[in-house]
């Protein structure tokens, strides 16, 4: 579960549209750009078009009206014609824009899922930002990553699209439609009542004024009534993707909770995680309620408000049934436009939500990219070295300080030491992804690593033997001598068959499978992290005995860490860690190097 804060920022509009230009301007600038900005061009002259079109059969409202009033019934036919046309020239351009418009959304979805990809997984920002969710109390770190790509940039393009192309028209549409309105409207001339000091006032274009009056009252009360929809909305996006990624836990860990008979524990956990997805989601469906009872009145009062404002002059005989029904048509048009907050206010809260969560995202990777990392990590031919070398754990407790290793071709290494020396973390240093650690670490380019937990992907055997290089490169005989030697004979033959290697296979298997590995790609330098705890004494002294071999023939080493003291007769040294005085916090610890058991004799 996300140890991120559960109450989201509240930024003022100027921030989140700063937000917005910073998610939206990296793709109209990038390679694609032009693409990108024709088709934005596209769709902008389709609206447009589409808001022409609208004037158009504006004006030919007063014309069919006029004709149905005067009983002119060629002029009757003769704009049922000019309507057809005028009709199928809208549904063209609607087409058009709609298709151009989801084309855009879908390259614009392409471009940034690829690119925030690229960005989670270099630099190994996606370890760092796993590790840095689970272990930094009280910072806001990115809480799954996996939604923010999928379905918050999905979320995000479009909207963008759709939210910016409706205001556009909006604003288009009043501009267009405001005009019309104030010609036809007219003035108005009333004696004011005596508490607003009496006298006669004439307003001009009251129509227009009309029209404005409805929306700002409208607007205002729809924001009052909405608001809360922006951290509901941000909120529930959050604790769906908590209950989903609690679900996926139970899949992956599947056999450890079925061995541990955890099956109500879990379904405890998955039934408080989906409450609170109810829970919230209840809260939001009641806002949306009383918003959805807001703006259906909103919008059935408009139908006839229009109407009752203009039935005065008409039944004076100042204006025909034709212009009334212009004056109607307009009236609408204005009113859709000045009440587009209204229309979309829902629409507009999930946005939102959705770009708070992204630009934590990205504000979480663009850090990661932007620091330093204290540990220095750099490759060479020589060995592997560390220079002044210092380990701490997340919470900053040191474990290890000021430490000088070096691992020679020929050396065979065994790490010890009690459980919560550092023994991993001192694996992950040296592998260059522990973010808590300073000084500087050399390693050869020829380097593998085993560590406690290998990954396989699901798939083809061959395939999970060769991860993360292609199993092209490697031919069957190669791959199944390297099963055979990592004491895997029975799948040598299943080489083509698809499945979850992680869950079909045992915890020995996995762990033969990652040495069949190194096997099969034959590095020179080893690195290995309780690689053989899941082996029976006899089938780790005969891997270790091919390692070995492996790494002696290549003229390089091989750095052991395990508990078993059967290990040592494979190594020659012995890094052991020390505790080296105790604070507060815990204790620090020393690495003493010393000589090990004779190594057995190398074999295949």
């Amino acid at each position: 579960m996300s140890t991120a804060t559960t109450h989201p920022p509240k930024p003022s509009l100027g921030t989140t549209l700063k937000r917005v230009g910073a998610l939206t301007a990296p793709y109209f600038r990038s390679d694609q750009k032009w693409k990108a900005r024709g088709l934005l061009l596209a769709i902008v002259l389709l609206n447009l078009g589409a808001v022409y079109m609208l004037v158009q059969i504006n004006e030919w409202y007063r014309v069919f009206y006029d004709a149905l009033q005067n009983k002119d019934q060629a002029v009757f036919w003769q704009q049922i014609v000019r309507f057809c046309w005028l009709a199928l020239i809208y549904i063209v351009i609607a087409v058009y824009k709609f298709y151009l418009t989801q084309m855009l959304q879908l390259r614009w979805r392409v471009w940034m899922t690829e690119h925030y990809l690229d960005r989670w997984l270099a630099h190994k920002a996606f370890y760092r930002l796993e590790l840095a969710r689970y272990t930094r109390d009280g910072e806001q770190v990115p809480d799954n990553p996996d939604q923010r790509i999928q379905e918050d940039l999905n979320l995000f393009t479009t909207y963008s699209v759709t939210l910016s192309m409706g205001i556009l028209n909006a604003a288009v549409t009043l501009f267009s439609f405001v005009g019309i309105l104030w010609t036809l409207s007219g003035s108005l001339d009333f004696t004011a009542p005596a508490f607003l000091g009496g006298g006669q006032w004439h307003i001009a274009g009251y129509m227009v004024w009309a029209a404005v009056l409805y929306c700002v009252v409208g607007s205002a009360i729809a924001h009052w009534i909405g608001k809360p929809q922006v951290g509901l909305n941000f909120q529930q996006q959050m604790l769906e993707a908590n209950f989903r990624h609690h679900m996926v836990r139970v899949r992956e860990y599947s056999e450890a909770i079925a061995l541990d008979g955890g099956e109500r524990v879990e379904r405890r956990q998955l039934d408080l995680r989906f409450t609170d997805v109810m829970a919230n989601y209840l809260r939001l469906i009641r806002n949306q309620k009383n918003l959805t009872w807001f703006s259906s009145f909103f919008a059935q009062a408009a139908i006839i408000f229009p109407l009752i404002v203009a039935a005065p002059r008409y039944f004076s005989g100042a204006i025909q049934l034709g212009q009334l029904m212009q004056i109607n048509s307009a009236f609408g048009r204005v009113q859709d436009s000045l009440s587009w907050l209204v229309d979309n206010y829902m629409t507009l809260a999930s946005w939102k939500a959705t770009t708070d969560r992204l630009s934590g995202f990205e504000a979480s990777l663009s850090d990661w990219s932007k620091k330093n990392d204290a540990l220095q990590a750099v490759q060479a031919p020589a060995g592997v070295d560390a220079d002044d070398l210092s380990i701490a754990l997340p919470n900053g407790r040191e474990l290890l300080a000021h430490a000088d290793l070096h691992v020679a071709p020929g050396d065979t290494v065994l790490v010890h030491g009690p459980s919560g020396s550092g023994k991993s973390s001192l694996f992950r240093t040296l592998a260059g992804i522990w973010p808590h650690a300073r000084g500087r670490v050399t390693l050869p380019a020829d380097t593998m690593f085993i560590p406690q937990q290998p990954y396989f992907p699901d798939g083809r055997l061959r395939d999970a033997l060769a991860y993360p290089e292609a199993a092209e490169r490697y031919s069957d005989d190669a791959l199944r001598e390297a099963l055979s030697d990592a004491l895997l004979p029975q799948l040598a033959d299943q080489l083509d068959r698809e499945d979850a290697w992680s869950q079909k296979l045992s915890g020995g298997e996995r762990q033969r499978l990652a040495i069949a590995r190194v096997l099969l790609k034959k590095p020179a330098w080893v690195l290995a992290d309780e690689a053989t705890s899941a082996l029976d004494e006899d089938a780790e002294a005969t891997i270790y005995r091919r390692l070995v071999d492996q790494v002696t023939r290549a003229r390089g080493a091989i750095v052991s860490i395990a508990h078993r003291s059967t290990l040592g007769e494979h190594h020659r040294r012995r890094w052991t860690l020390k505790a080296n005085g105790t604070d507060e916090s815990g204790p620090a610890y020393r690495l003493d190097d010393s000589p090990a058991a004779p190594a057995a004799p190398a074999s295949a």
